[in-house]
């Protein structure tokens, strides 16, 4: 039988799959079979006629384990999946078997089972299923990731706490992540105060803008549009996003590292500006690339030197104040097209993740 652990949260974009993709890094450094599953999740795709997780999609692809994609996602909850179990529609297929079977047969095949969970601790009781119960059903001990602060993280702790507690959910440790470095020894030092030697407080990633912010491809993925120009430019992370609003030559001057410019299109002497000096190298580190906003077509000539530039650009028929609100209240997921990502987690890893505290645990 797999030595197992269950990732779970205190909410959402604590970093629970940047913590997985760690643990599944060192983790294949000390055992010879290394599996995953997410038991459910909510954002799905269809991969090879399989309707599976993304985040159960990701690893399979990261770590070539492609071939369990079906077990690594035995309850993916499609768009009306809810209101379907609600009316009753699922009454025949029990949720809870789904689960455990898949679980049991990937610990029959795996050393060290990484088992992920969705949210905070009640994630999924619509469905009679919550990341309490599973953790209970498995019988896999569980580690709650947490966002950085004091008294937040630990409210949110005990607040999962108590329904891990009362499903009898084994909950072993804490991981603190998106720390900033300048406040991680204080931090810490209180939650250490707070919870051991009961439950075991471990360091997690240091924040990160590479983790936090978007790539090119999240950006067409999220406005459901094609990535145009040089594609081959989809995973570059966007650090900036600028708003194309002053004059042709403030904006140029007033260019950030890895910028996305979004640009209304009529402004045709600005996107003529932009794809021009995306030709030079020291303007192709701050041009990410641009989101082109407005119903107004882009005239014939500056569309021919957009193509002809291959600068990335997405153009939408939102306007310019959609647009920026829509990339505002984003929050970047990594998939598996985020090579950048992926490589820079698995290269930190072993510094910021104590991975021998963590197995120890378990």
């Amino acid at each position: 039988m797999a030595k197992k652990i269950f990732v779970a949260a205190t909410g959402q974009n604590c970093g629970k799959t940047t913590i997985s993709i760690s643990l599944m890094h060192q983790a294949k450094k000390k055992y010879q079979r290394v599996g995953f599953v997410k038991p459910f999740g909510p954002k799905v795709l269809l991969y090879d006629d399989f309707m599976v997780d993304m985040d159960a999609l990701l690893m399979a692809k990261a770590f070539g384990l492609e071939e369990d994609i079906a077990l690594m996602s035995p309850v993916a909850l499609y768009r009306d999946f809810t209101k379907d179990y609600l009316a009753g529609k699922l009454d025949d297929l029990s949720l809870a078997d789904c689960i455990l079977e898949a679980v049991r047969e990937l610990e029959q095949k795996y050393d060290f089972l990484i088992i992920e969970g969705a949210g905070h601790g009640g994630v999924g009781a619509v469905i009679g299923l919550s990341n309490a119960k599973v953790a209970k059903l498995i019988g896999a001990p569980v580690m709650i990731v947490s966002e950085s602060g004091i008294g937040k993280v630990i409210d949110a702790v005990h607040l999962n706490l108590a329904l891990y507690e009362r499903e009898g959910a084994d909950v072993r440790g804490i991981i603190v992540n998106k720390m900033m470095p300048s406040k991680k020894e204080i931090t810490t030092k209180y939650l250490k105060r707070a919870f051991e030697p009961q439950i075991k407080v471990i360091d997690g990633f240091n924040y990160s803008p590479i983790l936090a912010n978007p790539t090119l491809s999240h950006i067409s993925k999220l406005f459901d549009l094609p990535l145009q120009g040089e594609i081959n430019e989809k995973s570059r992370i966007i650090h900036n996003i600028q708003l194309g609003a002053a004059s042709s030559q403030r904006v140029i001057d007033g260019l950030l590292d890895s910028t996305l410019m979004i640009v209304t299109s009529s402004r045709d002497e600005l996107i003529v500006t932009l794809s021009s000096l995306y030709h030079i190298p020291a303007y192709k580190e701050k041009i990410a690339g641009l989101v082109i906003s407005g119903h107004v077509p882009v005239s014939e000539v500056s569309q021919q030197i957009l193509h002809d530039s291959h600068i990335p650009y997405i153009r939408v028929e939102e306007t310019t104040a959609e647009v920026f609100t829509a990339l505002s209240d984003d929050v970047a997921k990594i998939t598996y097209e985020d090579q950048e990502k992926l490589n820079w987690i698995m290269a930190n890893a072993e510094r910021d993740v104590d991975f021998q505290a963590i197995d120890a645990l378990l």
